[in-house]
C-alpha cells in the first residue's frame, strides 16, 4: 500500500508564550503516537513539530490511507458452556454469537483450545485496519485533549452544523480561539472536523507581511517553504530560534567589539514564541541609568520588555539592547524609537526606586520585619530575623569548638566573625521592605547587598547580605566569603528546621517551601567549603532559636538531608552501591563524603574487593544473628585453628594501619590496608566453624569476627558493594 506524508495544523489566535514550545511538541507528539497505535503510521515516521504564535502543527512521513487489516482471535465461552452432550450450540452461545452480528452457522467455523485447565470456543475474524480520515479525527482530538494548556479559555462559535447549534450561543473550551485546520495527505485533502472547523488547505502567514492571504498549500511537504516564502513565517519553533540567535549575536557585533547579549534561555523561548518571522535591531538609552544596579536595569529590560541587554567584555551593562521585532520595515527607525521611548520610563522607575530606597537605612527598616508575616505558626520576618540571628551565632560556636582547623580570613578571629555574622543576619531580610525589591522581588538580597555598601557597613556585611540565598538553584555560586557562609547556612538550616518543626514537609511533588532546594543548599555548602561542621550537632544547636514553636524535627530533617544527598551524588556518576555504601554509615561531617567515595571507588577496583565485600556481608549477617551483642574482643589462648590464629595475625598488622590512615582523614589508604585480609578471611571461613560446640570457643570466634568488621566498616559499609 502506497503512503504519502501527512500535514494538520491548527490555526489560532496569539498562543501564551511561555506555554508555546510544550503545546507545540505535545501536539505533534500525540497525534503522531495515536497513527502509530492505530497502524497508518510506521513506528519509524519522522514527526516534525511546528509551533509559532498564531499555529500548532506537524508532518509526519509514510502515512498509509488505510491501516493493514489484522486477524484477531476473540474468546467466547467455556466449551461446557458453550455446547450441551450432543455437541449442539446451547442458548448461551447463541446469545453471545447474536451480539456480536453472527448466528448459528458460524459455529462449526468455531476453534477449540486449552484455555487453562478446560477447553474455551475462540471466534478468528478479520479487523479491518482504520481508515485515514476516522484514524486522524481520532488522533486529532487526543492530540487537542491533552495539550498542556495552561488556562482554558471559553468562547462562541459563529458557525457550525447541527439543528441545535446557533451562532454566538455555542461554546468551545481551547486554549485560544480557533480559525483554521488544514490536513493534507500528499496532495489530497483530509476531511476533518474539530472545535467547529473543518479541514482544508488554506492557512495564513503573518499579518501584515504575508505576500499572499491566504496561503494555499499544494501539498504536505511544501508546508515550512510556502509560509517562509508566502507567509513571511518560519513555522518551526528551532528554526525561528535559532534565527533569533545567529541575529543577535551579528547585531552585537555590529553595536561594539566585544559586545555581547545577555544569556537567558527562558528568555530566548519566550520572545520565539513572540514573533513569526524574527528582525533583531539595536536600541539605546541614557548612560546616566548605568548608575543603576545593572541587576536592576537588566531585569526590568528582559522581564517587561523581553529586551536582550548587550553586556561588554567584562560582563558590565552597556547602554545598548537588543529587540526582536516581528516586522522588518525598510526603514526600522520608528520601531527602534518607539521601544526606546518605552523602555526609558521603565528604566527611570528603577532609578527612582533605587534613589528613594537609599534615602532609608537597612537598620532602619527592621522594626517593619515585625509587620511582614513568615507563616501562621512561626510568626513575622522580624521574629525569623532574630532567629537567623542565633542560629549564626550557634554555627560561629560551632565553627570554634571544631576539631579540624578553620582559618578565619582577613586577620579576623571567630568574635569579629560573630560580630560580623549576626549582622548581616539581622539585616538580610529588610530589603524586603524596599521599593525596588517590592517591583523586584527576584532581587531581594542583591539590593541588600547594594544598599548595605551604599551605607559602608563593614567589610564582608554587605557581601554575605547579598550572598546568604546562595546558592538559590542548583549551579549557582557559593557565598563568598566567610560571613556569608554563616549566615547562609542559618537561613536554610532555619527554614529547614521550623518547617519540618510544625510537620510542613514536602510531599511527591508538591514541595512549597523549596525545602529540597534549601537542603541540597546546605549539603553543598558543607561539602565543597569542607566545612567542620557535624550535620546532627548543627540541628541540635538550631533548636533553641525556635523556643516553644516547634517540636524536634531532627530525626526527620536527617533522614530527608540523606535521602536528598544520596539523589544528589548519584546524579554526579557515583554508583547507587558506592553511595549506600558510605551513606550508610551516616557520616555527620559531609565535607568527608567525596573522600570516602573516592576511597571506595579505588577499592572497588582493587582485585581483592569483590570476595571481601562478601566475607563482611556474610559477617555482617553472622553478627545479626547472634543471641547477644558481640563485643570485638579476641583471647589469643581461644585460638585452635590455624586459620584463626592466622587472620588474627593479619589483623594485628592490617587494623592498626588502617585506623592510623583513617584517623589522619586517608581514607583510600585505609581502604587499601583491606587487602591484605583476603587470603587469611577465605581461609577461615573454609576451614573454622564460628557455631563452635564449645560455647566460649564459639564467643571468641564471634568477637574476632567483629573485630574484623569494626576494622573492615569505618570508612564505609563494605557490605553494600557485595554483589
Amino acid at each position: 500500500m502506497s503512503t504519502a506524508n501527512l500535514l494538520v495544523e491548527l490555526f489560532v489566535e496569539e498562543l501564551p508564550p511561555k506555554a508555546l514550545k510544550k503545546l507545540g511538541e505535545s501536539f505533534a507528539t500525540v497525534l503522531a503516537d495515536s497513527l502509530k497505535a492505530q497502524g497508518l503510521a510506521t513506528a519509524d515516521a519522522v514527526v516534525t513539530p511546528f509551533a509559532s504564535p498564531r499555529r500548532l502543527a506537524v508532518h509526519v512521513t509514510s502515512v498509509a490511507p488505510k491501516a493493514v487489516d489484522q486477524a484477531v482471535q476473540q474468546k467466547l465461552m467455556p466449551v461446557s458452556v458453550a455446547l450441551d452432550a450432543n455437541g449442539q450450540a446451547t442458548p448461551a452461545l447463541l446469545k453471545k454469537l447474536s451480539a456480536l452480528g453472527l448466528g448459528a452457522e458460524v459455529v462449526p467455523q468455531l476453534k477449540r483450545a486449552p484455555d487453562g485447565k478446560a477447553e474455551a470456543l475462540f471466534l478468528d475474524s478479520i479487523k479491518p485496519g482504520a481508515v485515514l480520515a476516522e484514524g486522524l479525527q481520532k488522533a486529532l482530538e487526543e492530540s487537542l485533549a491533552k495539550l498542556p494548556i495552561p488556562k482554558v479559555m471559553t468562547y462562541q462559535l459563529e458557525q457550525g452544523e447541527g439543528a441545535d447549534f446557533q451562532p454566538g450561543w455555542t461554546s468551545v473550551n481551547f486554549v485560544r480561539p480557533a480559525h483554521g485546520l488544514v490536513a493534507l495527505h500528499g496532495e489530497q485533502e483530509v476531511p476533518l472536523s474539530v472545535l467547529g472547523l473543518k479541514s482544508g488547505r488554506a492557512t495564513q502567514g503573518h499579518r501584515f507581511e504575508a505576500r499572499v492571504s491566504p496561503v494555499i498549500l499544494k501539498t504536505a511537504d511544501t508546508y515550512a517553504e510556502q509560509l517562509q516564502h508566502e507567509g513571511a513565517v518560519i513555522p518551526s519553533f528551532a528554526e525561528r530560534r535559532a534565527e533569533i540567535v545567529r541575529q543577535l549575536h551579528a547585531a552585537a557585533a555590529k553595536a561594539g567589539n566585544g559586545l555581547h547579549p545577555i544569556e537567558d534561555e527562558a528568555l530566548l523561548d519566550e520572545v520565539t514564541a513572540l514573533v513569526e518571522r524574527p528582525n533583531v535591531l539595536t536600541g539605546r538609552f541614557e548612560e546616566a541609568f548605568l548608575d543603576v544596579p545593572q541587576e536592576c536595569l537588566i531585569l526590568t529590560m528582559k522581564a517587561n520588555q523581553k529586551y536582550f541587554p548587550l553586556l561588554d567584555a567584562s560582563g558590565m551593562l552597556t547602554n545598548q539592547f537588543l529587540i526582536v521585532s516581528n516586522i522588518s520595515p525598510q526603514d526600522p527607525s520608528a520601531v527602534v524609537g518607539g521601544n526606546e521611548r518605552v523602555v526609558r520610563p521603565r528604566l527611570a522607575d528603577a532609578k527612582f526606586f533605587f534613589d528613594q530606597d537609599r534615602k532609608k537605612t537597612l537598620e532602619s527598616r527592621v522594626p517593619g520585619l515585625n509587620k511582614v508575616v513568615y507563616h501562621g505558626k512561626l510568626g513575622t520576618q522580624g521574629e525569623r530575623a532574630e532567629r537567623v540571628r542565633a542560629i549564626a551565632h550557634a554555627i560561629v560556636n560551632q565553627l570554634r569548638l571544631g576539631t579540624l582547623p578553620y582559618t578565619v580570613d582577613d586577620k579576623d578571629h571567630f568574635d569579629v566573625l560573630d560580630s560580623k555574622a549576626q549582622q548581616a543576619a539581622l539585616l538580610a531580610k529588610t530589603d524586603l521592605l524596599t521599593d525596588m525589591v517590592g517591583e523586584f522581588p527576584e532581587l531581594q538580597g542583591i539590593m541588600g547587598g547594594y544598599y548595605a555598601r551604599h551605607e559602608g557597613l563593614r567589610d564582608g556585611v554587605a557581601i554575605a547580605i547579598e550572598d546568604h540565598y546562595k546558592p538559590r538553584f542548583a549551579g549557582d555560586s557559593l557565598p563568598r566569603n566567610h560571613t556569608g557562609t554563616v549566615v547562609a547556612l542559618a537561613d536554610k538550616l532555619e527554614t529547614l528546621v521550623g518547617l519540618f518543626g510544625i510537620g510542613q514537609l514536602p510531599t511527591g511533588d508538591k514541595d512549597p517551601f523549596a525545602l529540597r532546594r534549601h537542603a541540597l543548599g546546605v549539603i553543598r555548602i558543607l561539602i565543597e567549603k569542607n566545612l567542620p561542621l557535624d550535620l546532627p550537632a548543627v540541628i541540635e544547636a538550631v533548636l533553641p532559636a525556635f523556643g516553644e514553636l516547634i517540636s524536634n524535627p531532627a530525626e526527620h530533617l536527617l533522614v530527608f538531608f540523606s535521602d536528598r544527598l544520596a539523589v544528589s551524588l548519584r546524579e554526579q556518576g557515583y554508583s547507587a552501591q558506592e553511595v549506600d555504601a558510605v551513606l550508610a554509615l551516616q557520616p555527620a561531617r559531609l565535607g568527608e563524603v567525596p573522600r570516602r567515595l573516592a576511597a571506595v571507588r579505588a577499592f572497588a577496583a582493587l582485585p581483592e574487593s569483590t570476595a571481601l565485600a562478601a566475607a563482611n556481608k556474610r559477617v555482617g549477617n553472622i553478627l545479626k544473628k547472634a543471641e547477644a551483642a558481640v563485643e570485638a574482643k579476641v583471647d589469643a589462648a581461644l585460638l585452635k585453628e590455624a586459620a584463626e590464629q592466622a587472620l588474627y595475625a593479619a589483623l594485628q598488622t592490617v587494623a592498626p594501619a588502617a585506623q592510623t590512615a583513617f584517623e589522619q582523614g586517608d581514607y583510600t589508604a585505609s581502604l587499601q590496608a583491606l587487602a591484605a585480609l583476603r587470603t587469611p578471611v577465605d581461609a577461615f571461613f573454609d576451614s573454622v566453624m564460628v557455631n563452635a560446640d564449645d560455647a566460649a570457643l564459639k564467643a571468641n570466634r564471634l568477637g574476632l569476627l567483629a573485630s574484623l568488621h569494626q576494622a573492615m566498616n569505618q570508612v564505609a559499609d563494605l557490605s553494600r558493594l557485595a554483589v
